[in-house]
């Protein structure tokens, strides 16, 4: 039986896309007759308000020995204080390591970001001749660079350093799509014959489910048509377009917006709220994995937006969960995203670049305004991310690289 080792810097509770890759890689791996342990951080943020940290570092959840360690903060702090956990997080990763695992580890997959992590990689490569299989969310410091996050040249210059070194080293590099991968090339050629498009999964069987939870009477969205936002809310995600989409839909009286989630920028946003003294826009707290199928079943249309500054072909992951519960799309992207293909060639909804208010009020009120189509894209959607991004399927990816 091969043992494989999962590094990441999130994993349940915390309620992040990442977090919910890896544990669901995890528990499929094992259902695959794999020993699976987990090296993650031990949860601090984007937590249900029902859950909490019982501080337990080593334990067994469904098969998968999971093993959570202490950290510096390194998400809703200040950017330089970011970099500096970051850069330390390899050390205590594998401080832990050598404390508590003592068997052989056969393959070492690394969730990226933070790219530094992936120095634990390289280590299990002389430690246990592991295999190390690096998996690329964010092309870092790329994305940093283009959001206007790292300015100061030689921190810059480092970090390409890093890149270019843990890039060598890897035996596999998977991103999640083939405009990550042209990308990569045209920066990086040597490593041209590792890469793999893995794209990202969504748990469809979670979906099917009648809900459970009534979150329309909840939330107070009874007779209300609910774009909703869920995830994380960062300077990356650019949901200031949002609040004046909102602003310039603010007499449609049913129409609402619904923001779930947390994040550096939630404050700010809030406060544009306030001060446009909008009353078609809602914010709520992180609601925990299990629930979220429910959530979105509750809505009509599911909304994602990035910052125009970023010049990588992202897929925000959030895409796959809104066709899984046959929600249309409305997405709002930079114009190198491949979310903009995906999003046409699944006839799902309706994708624009996000540096156009006229543009995304046109999205917005074109769903709004055919509730009809809405259903015919969310049903379109549906069966596109299950004959194309089912967990199973895109696993089936991860086990040849784990038996070449």
């Amino acid at each position: 039986m091969k043992h494989i080792l999962l590094i990441t810097d999130s994993y349940p509770p915390e309620i992040r896309s990442a977090s919910h890759l890896m544990l669901e890689l995890a528990e499929e791996l094992v259902k695959r007759q794999y020993k699976v342990t987990v090296v993650t951080c031990a949860a601090q943020y984007n937590l249900d308000t029902t859950e909490k940290n019982d501080g337990i570092e080593d334990r067994v959840e469904n098969n998968v020995r999971v093993i959570r360690l202490k950290h510096l903060a390194h998400h809703k702090v200040n950017f330089v204080l970011r970099g500096i956990a970051q850069l330390i997080l390899p050390y205590l990763f594998i401080r832990k390591i050598k404390k508590l695992i003592n068997t052989k580890i056969d393959v070492a997959i690394v969730y990226s970001p933070p790219l530094p992590l992936a120095y634990v990689g390289v280590w299990m490569q002389k430690r246990f001749q592991a295999k190390f299989i690096l998996n690329i969310q964010d092309i870092f410091p790329q994305n940093a660079i283009d959001l206007g996050v790292l300015k100061n040249k030689l921190i810059i210059q480092c970090f390409y350093l890093i890149e270019k070194y843990i890039y060598k080293k890897a035996d596999m590099i998977t991103v999640h799509s083939e405009g990550n991968k042209n990308l990569l090339i045209s920066h990086y050629a040597d490593i041209k014959n590792k890469l793999i498009v893995l794209h990202n999964w969504v748990d469809i069987h979670a979906y099917q489910n009648n809900p459970n939870k009534n979150y329309r009477k909840l939330f107070g969205l009874d007779n209300k048509f609910v774009f909703v936002f869920a995830g994380v809310i960062g300077p990356s995600q650019y949901l200031e377009i949002l609040i004046q989409a909102a602003n310039a839909l603010k007499n449609i009286s049913d129409l609402c917006f619904l923001i779930v989630g947390d994040g550096t920028e939630k404050l700010k946003l809030q406060k544009m709220v306030s001060d446009l003294h909008l009353q078609n826009v809602i914010f709520k707290d992180f609601i925990n994995r299990d629930d979220y199928p429910n959530l979105l079943k509750a809505c009509d249309v599911g909304l994602v937006s990035l910052s125009p500054k970023n010049k990588t072909p992202v897929v925000p992951g959030k895409i796959l969960g809104y066709m899984a519960a046959s929600l249309p799309v409305a997405s709002f992207l930079n114009k190198e995203s491949d979310a903009h293909a995906i999003i046409q060639t699944a006839h799902c909804g309706y994708s624009t670049v996000s540096d156009n208010l006229e543009n995304v009020i046109s999205v917005i009120s074109k769903l709004y305004s055919n509730k009809e189509q809405c259903k015919i894209m969310g049903e379109s959607g549906w069966h596109y991310v299950k004959n194309n991004f089912s967990k199973e399927n895109c696993v089936d990816v991860i086990e040849k690289l784990l038996l070449t």
